[in-house]
């Protein structure tokens, strides 16, 4: 596919993802966007729900028609769980790939995913055809999927943290935990209490602690790495800010390693996930706005246990920017292509 243009559907474009993988692909060399949907907003002008994008991005938005979508190579969905699930299935038999942004795919287990989710699934036919879409550990199998799962935010900054330890079999897989903190954004571009500026703002509190929906998808690829079940407390937390997940990791040593040596093995390949020299602190404002994954490893007193710091723009690396880089595999492109951008600062 290399050197040709790539035809884009993209279902549901008007939400934070939604705009976000609008950014990425008006920047794309090979990208050519054809369909964007949205019942609701169906004739509005993209650019007039998002200025950001005026000069850019051309298209309006209009009612989902599975013909239009078809005719794309790709159609991406930025859509709240349960309705790709319902889509998929007639865009992948007309010769359409697939990649949902959204939750309905990622478990292999579908009464595991119906218990979560807390809905019927209705394409678990599919389920087993679908590839998780982390680069870092699938790419031979995205390149040739019809269906990618990309993966949530919180599992692509814990899995990637965790990984080379787990892979390696060096750490106790009982006492495993992610203590991991979200910028609002990850709630979606929707009205509700707890995301309200006066709610949000100088405030910080743990949520989900009995159990959050993405423990599942986490511990589902950490124990595919193990070769065996693993055990993980998961905690999330909202933070008073816009953008951006700080995965802080705890594990057991059960092998003396070097593990910084470990780390920067496993990624040296990795255009997007950068190893930090020994000793440092990634912040988030250092990934905002990049598909970058920034981790640094520590052994606290030279002890036996390894803390992982794991940043990511919950947006981009953690959704809309891994999809696009998912796309670029899928479609034989570097997965670079469109996704440079430098982070922001200040």
């Amino acid at each position: 596919m290399t050197g040709k243009t790539i035809k884009i559907g993209i279902v549901g474009g008007t939400g934070y993802t939604g705009v976000e993988l609008l950014r990425l692909l008006a920047q794309h060399p090979a990208a050519e966007l054809r369909v964007i949907t949205s019942r609701k907003e169906a004739g509005m002008a993209v650019a007039e729900m998002f200025p950001n994008l005026r000069g850019k991005v051309a298209l309006k938005f209009s009612e989902p028609s599975a013909g239009a979508l078809t005719a794309c190579d790709v159609v991406f969905f930025a859509t709240p769980n349960g309705v790709a699930m319902e889509q998929a299935r007639p865009l992948c038999d007309g010769g359409a790939r697939v990649i949902d942004i959204s939750a309905d795919f990622r478990i292999k287990d579908v009464a595991l995913w119906e218990k979560w989710y807390g809905m019927k699934h209705a394409c678990p036919e599919l389920i087993a055809e679908a590839v998780y879409g982390l680069p870092e550990v699938h790419r031979d199998r995205i390149r040739n999927a019809r269906l990618v799962a990309n993966p949530g935010c919180y599992p692509t900054s814990v899995q990637l943290g965790f990984l080379p330890l787990i892979e390696a079999g060096i750490v106790d897989l009982d006492h495993l935990i992610a203590d991991a903190k979200s910028g609002v954004s990850g709630a979606g571009r929707k009205a509700e209490v707890p995301t309200l500026l006066a709610e949000a703002s100088d405030n910080f509190k743990a949520y989900g602690v009995a159990g959050h929906r993405h423990l599942p998808e986490i511990t589902q690829g950490l124990a595919q790495a193990a070769g065996k079940p693993v055990k993980l407390v998961f905690v999330p937390h909202l933070a008073p800010m816009i953008r951006g997940i700080h995965a802080t990791l705890y594990a057991r040593l059960t092998a003396e390693t070097d593990v910084q040596a470990l780390y920067e093995a496993r990624y040296a390949k990795e255009a997007f996930v950068d190893v930090m020299p020994a000793g440092s602190h990634p912040d988030t404002r250092s990934v905002r706005g990049a598909n970058c994954c920034r981790i640094a490893v520590h052994r606290p007193q030279g002890g036996d246990i390894v803390v992982v710091l794991s940043v990511i723009d919950n947006l981009v690396k953690g959704a809309a920017g891994q999809a696009v880089q998912n796309m670029n595999i899928m479609f034989g492109l570097p997965d670079a292509t469109g996704l440079e951008q430098v982070a922001l600062l200040p």
